[in-house]
């Protein structure tokens, strides 16, 4: 059932108390006229059990922001040692104690894979990543409520609050070339000045609906998925004019519920640059629901397309490009290929006796890359060969989430290490 869509309206405000960094925040919030409905948010699942282990999902109590005055005594006091770092500004960088480690993977694979990793601050809790267009990279810190940009040159960091109750989960960078953020804690859109770190907060009309990730279409608008069973959109104008990152004039948000109720999980938009039907769709992946949904960017409308393996869990998913679709199958432990042309899946079962595909990520050779929690591995899958090589991370629990990269490169976050990885091909 389709949502309406609510005008989001500009008010300031900014943080007062001394003990923080001062940064200029523009909040948007929309009014609340989405269909109603009873919110129940209870405690956290286990990774296995088809959630995000550290997001919010069903149940019976809502969750309850950090008490005021430990939040300002982690924000002043900083981690502790080895990765010693204190709260600055974040025009001022944070310096990680210890050069980046290097380890080489997988000698005499079909291509060598070097994997690196870099320390961020203790207590972190990196989720997703967003190579900068700077050359850094962005990363959410979803236990403390922050952005993060690492310097993969120096290994320096810098992280900007993002307010009061945040909880960011995913990053991407926008046509504007600005961070933008899933932060299921504010229940808002949140978009970041890479130069001078204003933050806008574009909040969702309604209850909290668990938000998950993000993408932005070929027109420019931003879609995003909630894991209670929302997804949405948010229009904030082309790049470069008066709407782009909230300024200027109103935005629109659209709140849709998904079909089967909780699942919507990663996203992702349609390349193909052919102009056949559904070239420019966008599409997510339902965890709960076990299916794949095409949304209809002109109406918002969700089709459901079905895999073959019932229950798998897709988590989610990318495009390659000639618009395939691939989906990691959390459940099954496989990877799924949907081709929007001939309406056909075709699926792969990873290597291991167990395993649990998370991330998937397609690079500019149209290579698919995934994590695999079961090995505790990154793993890469040519579609010309048919063939998975795994790369195994060097630390225990890697638990990485999420993968996106740029030429040469493919990022995640470790977030059971508060780490870094880079995978240089």
């Amino acid at each position: 059932m389709r949502g309406a869509a609510g005008d989001v309206s500009s008010v300031g405000c900014r943080v007062r108390d001394s003990a923080i960094p001062r940064h200029s925040i523009r909040e948007m919030t929309a009014p609340a006229r989405v269909p109603t409905f009873v919110a129940n948010i209870g405690p956290l699942l286990s990774a296995r059990s088809g959630r995000c282990g550290r997001c919010r999902v069903s149940g019976t109590r809502p969750r309850r922001p950090l008490p005021v005055g430990l939040f300002l005594l982690a924000m002043a006091c900083g981690p502790a040692a080895p990765a010693a770092t204190t709260t600055i500004p974040p025009t001022s960088l944070v310096v990680a104690s210890g050069p980046p480690t290097a380890i080489v993977a997988a000698s005499g694979s079909p291509t060598q894979v070097t994997l690196q990793t870099f320390d961020v601050p203790k207590g972190s809790g990196p989720h997703d990543v967003a190579p900068a267009v700077d050359g850094g990279v962005w990363y959410t810190a979803q236990l403390a409520g922050k952005l993060g940009w690492l310097d993969p040159k120096t290994g320096q960091t810098k992280e900007i609050p993002l307010g009061a109750g945040s909880a960011p989960h995913g990053v991407i960078v926008g046509p504007d070339g600005a961070p933008w953020i899933t932060d299921g804690g504010l229940n808002a859109i949140v978009r970041v000045d890479p130069k001078t770190n204003e933050i806008s907060v574009f909040r969702l009309p309604g209850q909290n609906v668990n938000l998950n990730t993000a993408v932005f279409d070929v027109t420019g608008k931003l879609w995003w998925t909630g894991q209670d069973g929302w997804y949405g959109s948010l229009n904030v104008g082309p790049p470069g004019s008066p709407g782009a990152g909230g300024t200027g004039r109103e935005s629109n948000v659209g709140v849709y519920q998904a079909p089967r109720g909780a699942g919507p999980y990663g996203i992702t938009a349609a390349r193909s640059t052919a102009f056949e039907a559904h070239a420019f769709a966008v599409y997510y992946a339902s965890l709960a629901g076990s299916y794949l949904g095409r949304v209809d960017i002109a109406t918002g409308e969700t089709t459901v397309i079905e895999p073959p393996t019932k229950g798998q869990g897709a988590r989610r998913a990318w495009s390659d490009s000639t618009g395939v679709i691939w989906v990691s199958e959390w459940n099954a432990g496989q990877l799924g290929r949907y081709d929007p042309k001939t309406d056909q899946w075709k699926e792969w079962k990873l290597p291991g006796a167990r395993p649990m595909a998370y991330a998937v990520y397609v690079d500019g050779f149209d290579v698919v890359w995934l994590t695999d929690w079961g090995a505790n591995a990154l793993v890469r899958f040519d579609p010309r060969t048919e063939a998975f090589t795994a790369f195994p991370f060097s630390l225990p629990n890697a638990n990485v989430r999420q993968l996106l990269g740029r030429p040469g490169e493919v990022w995640g976050a470790m977030s059971g290490q508060d780490k870094l990885v880079v995978a240089r091909i």
